[in-house]
This record gives structure tokens, sequence and C-alpha cells, in this order.
């Protein structure tokens, strides 16, 4: 019998932190629109704080092309409004240009009194990512032709 005498105060592990990819090297960027003083790349860089808002009211999208497939195992958001009570829902979907899915959807609701700021993080498992879509809707209690809110992304990481 082989037998050694080990310490009995547990050792602690330390995590491993998430790698988040530096999304302005690696993906080119396609919005459908976007307030100057709040461009998308404010929202990809991790050193910035204002995030990206739209320039024109109502459903808005984001789209990255990577510069090669990539393997996801992380998706980060984190939407602010401290302005106005609405309620707002996005979707990821990922894939190639042929063939893109739904990753989530989700939907939650914003109030100046109360919560005023929402960080959604999935753990997935996606290979072979080429294109990444974010469909964002500002205003989901109301008509999106007659919608008065501005979407708007804090921050977006992936690792």
């Amino acid at each position: 019998m082989r037998k050694s005498i080990v310490s009995p105060s547990p050792v602690a592990s330390t995590p491993i932190p998430d790698l988040w990819r530096d999304l302005e090297r690696i993906a080119r960027v396609e919005i459908t629109s976007e307030d100057e003083a709040f461009p998308i790349e404010h929202a990809l860089d991790r050193t910035e704080s204002t995030g990206w808002r739209a320039s024109a009211t109502g459903p808005q999208i984001i789209r990255l092309h990577f510069d090669e497939p990539l393997a996801i195992h992380r998706i980060q958001l984190h939407f602010i409004e401290r302005e106005a009570e609405r309620s707002q829902e996005f979707a990821i979907y990922a894939g190639t240009v042929a063939e893109l899915r739904e990753v989530v959807r989700q939907q939650f609701t914003f109030s100046p009194g109360g919560s005023t700021e929402e960080i959604e993080d999935y753990t997935v498992a996606l290979d072979g990512v080429t294109v990444m879509e974010l469909k964002i809707d500002p205003d989901r209690s109301h008509d999106s032709k007659q919608s008065r809110h501005y979407a708007s992304l804090q921050s977006l990481r992936l690792a």
C-alpha cells in the first residue's frame, strides 16, 4: 500500500479569469444606426465606459463578422436605462452567414425608481461562429413604428 500524509487545511483553488476577446481587433461591425457621441466601439472596448446608443428610435441590430471562425463559451451583455420606464427585448443569433440560429432571447423592464441596469451572463457552447447578431427592441410595450426609445448597450463581451 502506498500512503502519504496530507495537510488538513484545504488548498483554495484560484479561479481562471475569463479571457475576454478583443472584438475591435477580430471583428467587423455592422449597425443599423449610431449616435456619434456613443459609437459602437465604446460598447466593445473594455476600457471605455459610455457604451453605444442608436441615433434612431425603435429596434436595432448590431452584427459582428469575425475574421476567423470562433468558439464562444461565454456571452456577457450590460444594459443601462436610468431615465425611462420601459420593457426591452433582445435576441442573440450566432452561426455562419448561411445559417444563423437563435442562442438566447430575453425581455426585461427598466424602472428609474428601481431597476436601471441589466447584466446578462450566459455560458454557451458555440463552435465555428463567423457571425453574431444582437437584435435590440428598446420598447416592447409600443408598436415599433411608434417607439420613442433609443436602443443602447453599455458593453458586450465574449470569451
